[in-house]
Formats: C-alpha cells, structure tokens, sequence
C-alpha cells in the first residue's frame, strides 16, 4: 500500500493508492511530502519511485536486500537510514521487530515499511495540527517526529519488558521455576539485541549531524535533536543495558536452581542406591550355589534373612533422613 501525504500550509492532504504510477502522478514537487510505501515489495514499483525523486539507482538493491542498520554515508543523493525497530507486538516470546528504511530528501520523505510500523501510523494521523510547523521548519522536521516517535515506542517496550520479567524475578527467586522459565528468559533477551543496533543507529545520526558538510537537516530542526532527543537518548540506552543486565542475572539464577534440582535428583538416587546395595549383596551372597550351605538346613533361615533386610532398608533410610539426605 502506497500512501503520500502533502503538507500545505493550512492542511495535510492524503492519498492512498496501490498503484505506483497513480501516486506518482499526484506528487506536487513544490510541496513538503512524506510517501509511506507500506508492506511495498514491488521491485519494479520501488525503481519507479527511485527514479521519480532522482536517487541512486543503487538504493533499490539496498532497499531489497537489507542493508546493514544505520545511517549510509557513501552516497549523498540523500540521507538513508535502515532501521530495526522493537515494537511492543509479542509472538512466540519474543518482540516483533519492525524493519524497513526511511529516505530523507530535500523536500520529501519515503519510508519503505517491510512491517508497518504503528507509532508511524499514529503519527501521520496527527501531523493535521503540525502543518505550519512543518512549512516554516521544512520536511526535515518531520524526520525530528518520526524519531521521537520511534524512542517514545521505547518506553511502552520497556514497561512491559519491566513488567515480564516482574514475573519472571517471582518464579526465579521462589524456585517455582523450571528450564521453561529459563528459556523464557533467554528467548526475551536475545530478541531485544535489535534494540541496541537501533539506539547506536540514532547515536551515529546524531553524531553525523555536527559534520560540517551535513546538509540534510536545517539548523533548527539539529537543535531539537541535540535538546530533545539527545538526552532521551542516553536514558532509554541506560534503561536498555539495565533491563539486559536484569535479565543475565535472572539467567544465571535460574541456571543455578536448575542445576541445584539436578543436583538433589541425582543425590536421592545416590542414597536409594546405597540403601539397596547391601540388599544386593544379600541376595547375591545366597545366590551362589554351593552344596554345603549351613543356612540352608535351618527352617528359620529364610525369615531371618529377609528381616535383616527389611531392618538394613529402615536403618538407611532413617540414618539418612537423620542426616538431612532425604
């Protein structure tokens, strides 16, 4: 789905359409545009667009064949971001990550959106009242949204994560927990590592952002990142190697109440063991076939030996439930 937006200065124009050539016609060059490709995956369609706003034709194979996360900074036909954005859908355990890239133009914005993302959608359905700030600040100051969007996203992730792994810690710390609760674990930390590719992207733009020859964002759309976003930033990152460091502990006590449960199993089949042993003996000692066998001419032999047993059984285990074994 093909959706562009065109910002005039009282109002915010929208078009839908599935049709490259058709959205393409309703382009206005001399307009601030923001065009969302959404779940887009036409290839021909995506040159088309490419094309449209004069681009490196390079920039659809990176488009198609995920470029690694982050700002590139070889060609300069614009400012291209690829993105791997955790978003607060859950399946399987692990957070849906959003994927896609966003291209920053003179006077345009493209977002190819492999998986919508949301806080995306929530905000293009609220730029009606930021119309004239987006005239008199340029295109520029809807990627400064767009931004603090994503971050703001951070904050809903992260109180849930917080509220898992309350959960989890409940589990964990009373050892009601089993190898489930561990993988749990493991599962939530590992589908989190496209977090911290995220915030070192936003970092690198930020740092790039102080180059002399960076053209792409006007003066005061830099300064509300520097005063805004910066320091967002730097807390949600202090929050994320919080909540990963949280987690590596609940990992490794789980990991210490499993093995000590494997540890008791084995030391209760230990004491079993031990406690038949002398039986075993017995009973192999009497198996030997041998004629002459005092005890075999005795008629109590039998009983008396199977109450030497049963007395070798209780006293084992009593001595062992004594020692605390059992």
């Amino acid at each position: 789905m093909l959706t562009l937006l065109t910002f005039h200065p009282d109002n915010l124009e929208l078009f839908t359409s599935n049709h490259v050539d058709t959205v393409l016609k309703q382009i206005d060059s001399s307009h601030n545009i923001w065009l969302r490709c959404i779940h887009f995956r036409d290839r021909t369609g995506t040159a088309k667009i490419i094309k449209h706003f004069g681009l490196n034709p390079s920039r659809v194979n990176m488009i198609f064949n995920h470029s690694p996360v982050g700002i590139d900074e070889d060609v300069e036909d614009c400012l291209f971001d690829s993105y791997e954005i955790l978003t607060s859908q859950i399946k399987n355990h692990e957070f849906e990550v959003a994927r896609g890239n966003i291209v920053l133009g003179n006077n345009f914005i493209i977002t190819f959106e492999i998986t919508e993302l949301k806080v995306l959608s929530i905000l293009a359905n609220n730029l009606q009242k930021r119309t004239k700030d987006i005239e008199n600040l340029g295109i520029d100051y809807v990627f400064y949204l767009i931004f603090k969007e994503v971050l703001n996203n951070y904050h809903t992730v992260f109180d849930y994560i917080s509220r898992k792994l309350d959960d989890l810690e409940d589990e964990v710390l009373d050892n009601s927990g089993d190898e489930l609760t561990y993988q749990k674990i493991a599962t939530m930390r590992q589908s989190t590592r496209s977090g911290r590719r995220n915030f070192q992207s936003i970092k690198s733009l930020m740092a790039i952002m102080d180059h002399e020859d960076f053209h792409w964002i006007a003066q005061p759309v830099k300064e509300l990142f520097n005063q805004e976003l910066v320091h967002h930033v730097d807390k949600l990152w202090q929050e994320y190697q919080a909540l990963r460091a949280w987690m590596s502990e609940l990992m490794e006590i789980q990991r210490d109440n499993i093995a000590s449960k494997t540890g008791e199993r084995i030391n209760r089949l230990t004491i079993l063991s031990s406690v038949f042993l002398p039986i075993t003996f017995l009973s192999g000692f009497y198996g030997m076939n041998f004629k002459y066998m005092p005890e075999l001419e005795q008629p109590l032999a039998y009983p008396a030996v199977i109450c030497v047993m049963i007395l070798i059984v209780i006293a084992s285990i009593s001595y062992a439930k004594k020692q605390r074994w059992l």
